[in-house]
């Protein structure tokens, strides 16, 4: 039961608007379509989403409502073809050849793995691929140091906001050393995250245990190793571990560990607390990159990618006493959102 919500997330978008490259097509599948409601134009978007957890639904819902408040509506001039990798990089790369057969107007990488499968498709073709939920654009090779596209791409990032994350830990468990986090180690945005904690971590007394998995089938193992070496762990947005987020809360109950989550519906699920990003509303502002650029107002190459700017502060009071874990009070009245139970995930 969400029992206060009094903030909403803020998103900055720096983007450069120039000329042409629009793309004209249908709605959930494959082939192209000229004739539709009001500009004449329907559109075929491919949206080829890693794994099936909350915070990836949330994007892709709050895309779509992006591209509607923008005068593209599924069942009206938008056709989508929506396929989901169920956290497989090889299903991925299928997928993505999929679409690019099917020559969609758009493809939508919803997560690192499927936005790279997608841009590899793409390369050849003229289809702009548009990301979201990327931690770092950079290091998954979508653009430069600057900010700017390296190819026919564009999107936005869910950069953690680690500083906010520590910053929080340390006030939530004032005596704790020892931070554990588990991640896949083929996942880029989750590398680059891990360097940020250990960069960052000294500053407020911490040290970073990591513990790198490959598959699904590694988590339970390395869950249960990562909890009896640290006083709590921290949770990113790590697609494999996301989609196994119960196994870790299960093994962190048990040992009496706090889990921190990076985003609402961790949270919401049985994490403790987090510093995180508002999906929906970064899903919505991709949604709005998107139609600019499928109208021909925008193109992908000359757009530079938005951040989740501003980092909220969600609570569930029950994960808390779960753990034995004594709130301050005068700290979270002001969360973004406070929970009072313990939510099945979805």
């Amino acid at each position: 039961m969400k029992i206060r919500k009094v903030m909403a997330v803020s998103l900055v978008a720096v983007m450069a608007m120039f000329t042409l490259a629009g793309c004209g097509s249908t709605s959930s599948g494959s082939a192209s379509s000229d004739t539709s409601s009001d500009s004449g134009k329907t559109y075929t978007v491919g949206i080829t989403q890693f794994a099936e957890h909350g915070s990836l639904d949330n994007c892709r819902k709050g895309f779509l409502k992006g591209l509607a408040d923008e005068g593209i509506k599924e069942g009206d001039n938008l056709k989508v073809d929506y396929q989901n990798a169920q956290a497989d990089t090889g299903t991925a790369s299928q997928i993505a050849d999929s679409l690019v057969s099917s020559k969609v107007d758009m493809i939508c990488g919803i997560a690192t793995p499927t936005a790279q499968s997608a841009f590899n498709a793409a390369q050849s073709t003229d289809i702009p691929v548009i990301y979201t939920a990327v931690s770092d654009p950079v290091a998954a090779g979508f653009a430069d140091e600057d900010g700017n596209s390296v190819g026919n791409i564009t999107g936005s990032s869910d950069k953690l906001p680690v500083k906010e994350q520590l910053e929080m830990i340390r006030k939530m468990m004032p005596d704790a050393k020892k931070i554990g986090i588990l991640y896949t180690t083929s996942e880029t945005n989750s590398v680059s995250t891990i360097k940020e904690y250990k960069k960052l971590a000294p500053d407020y007394g911490f040290e970073i245990v990591e513990k790198g998995i490959n598959t699904i089938a590694d988590v339970d193992m390395a869950a249960s190793d990562l909890v009896t070496k640290v006083d709590c762990i921290s949770n990113l947005t790590d697609n494999t571990v996301v989609e196994s987020l119960q196994t870790v809360l299960d093994k962190a109950n048990a040992a009496g560990i706090p889990v921190f989550g990076s985003e609402i519906e961790q949270v919401r699920n049985g994490c403790v607390a987090s510093m995180g990003i508002d999906y929906t509303a970064l899903g919505e502002e991709t949604g709005k990159m998107a139609a600019k650029i499928l109208k021909g107002e925008a193109t992908a190459e000359d757009t530079k990618y938005i951040t989740a700017s501003k980092a909220l502060l969600y609570v569930n009071t029950e994960a808390a006493e779960k753990v034995n874990l004594t709130l301050d009070q005068d700290y979270i009245k002001d969360a973004a959102e406070t929970f009072d139970k313990i939510e099945a995930s979805k």
